[in-house]
């Protein structure tokens, strides 16, 4: 063993806090084996029996020159992709970065692969030591996260496009070093594209796998984090979250022009104007947009042939029922929902033909019929 051959060796010997340091910077510290057992059940048994069998073809490690992030949450939990700093207390030739390969272990010089996956940074630390212990007497190992992999999450309900996303941890120089921007639930919302305008935010579900197998269900209200800049509603997300946003069927129109201004609404919403306009089709508009822009959006009426007094506006709602009514238009009007009502994603106006246009329209239609059978009704076109 390693342990018996330093002891027969002529190394200087240095007392500091109590414990022996090498000049080759080997601790000689002997751990109480209360501490060695606690370390031994907080690691899975993948990890005890890698130590059984280490390996030497691990090489080095490099020192990196990244900055490395200085507040991690407890919570947070190691995978493929993170890259993390080791340092073990006076022993350099084992200190540096390391990344987290595909299949959650580190491959470590002496020990080889060792799993991480699932584990925060302070059970890495046990982990890392627990392994060394074999060959270096109590080392002391410190895990700093250098560079986060991308979170995966889920977001499905009422937001404009549903799936899977990746959200990417930012980082802002701070005064007290590289501080982190942990993505939150806002932040998935509006990589999903914002909220529909029927969406239920004081109910928002967040979904979060834990170890035992079962999920935790976190509810949310956003509500309070709108009116109220309550950011505690605003919470952190974990790999593997699923965020629902349920529907709320009797949103009210005060409701949907507050929502319409909060960060989690999307910057733009699609209609159709189609019928009696300049340039009928589907608009982008800023959400909550009320039906005369829209029309304006469109190129405004067309004044030969459209019927300006009224309009059909038609709207699926969030049961899946489909409503129409006919809404008189006045174009000096302000929002309100008799004459101007604000409009929802993929609400359609029907813009008619007036009398004239439509009777005109007809007698075009019957002489053009006639004059195919009767050459000689070409005559009246």
């Amino acid at each position: 063993m390693v342990s018996s051959n330093l002891t027969q060796s002529r190394f200087s010997v240095v007392q500091i806090a109590g414990g022996l340091i090498l000049s080759t910077g080997m601790t000689l510290t002997t751990a109480s084996p209360a501490f060695a057992q606690q370390l031994t059940q907080q690691l899975t048994p993948s990890v005890a029996e890698q130590q059984s069998t280490p390996t030497q073809t691990a090489t080095p490690m490099l020192r990196s020159s990244e900055p490395e992030i200085t507040a991690t949450p407890d919570f947070y939990t190691l995978g493929a992709g993170d890259r993390i700093n080791i340092d073990i207390f006076n022993v350099p030739e084992y200190t540096g970065e390391r990344q987290v390969m595909v299949d959650g272990s580190l491959n470590l010089p002496l020990v080889g692969n060792l799993p991480v996956k699932g584990l925060t940074l302070r059970q890495a630390a046990e982990a890392i030591t627990l392994a060394y212990r074999r060959y270096l007497r109590n080392p002391i190992v410190t895990v700093n996260l250098l560079t986060a992999r991308p979170l995966r999450v889920s977001v499905a309900g009422q937001v404009r496009r549903p799936g899977s996303y990746d959200v990417v941890l930012t980082r802002e120089a701070g005064t007290s070093g590289v501080e982190p921007q942990w993505p939150t639930v806002s932040r998935a919302i509006q990589l999903a594209g914002g909220i529909v305008q029927s969406a239920d935010v004081g109910a928002i579900q967040v979904r979060r796998p834990q170890r035992s197998g079962e999920d935790q269900v976190i509810t949310l209200n956003f509500w309070k984090l709108i009116g109220e800049g309550d950011l505690t509603q605003d919470i952190t997300l974990r790999d593997g979250d699923s965020i629902f946003v349920p529907v709320d069927a009797d949103v009210t129109p005060a409701e949907v022009t507050q929502l319409a201004t909060a960060s989690i609404a999307p910057t733009s919403m699609r209609v159709n104007v189609v019928g009696e306009v300049v340039t009928p089709g589907a608009v982008e508009v800023p959400p909550n947009t009320p039906l005369n822009q829209a029309i304006l959006a469109a190129g405004g009426f067309n004044q030969r042939r459209a019927r300006t007094g009224s309009v059909q506006l038609v709207r699926l709602n969030p049961d899946g029922t489909v409503s129409q009514r006919r809404i008189e238009v006045n174009l000096a009007s302000a929002v309100n929902e008799q004459t101007n009502p604000p409009l929802r994603e993929n609400d359609v106006i029907l813009v008619g033909r007036s009398g004239i246009t439509s009777f005109g329209d007809v007698v075009d239609s019957v002489f053009g019929t006639l004059g195919r059978i009767f050459p000689i009704f070409r005559l009246f076109d």
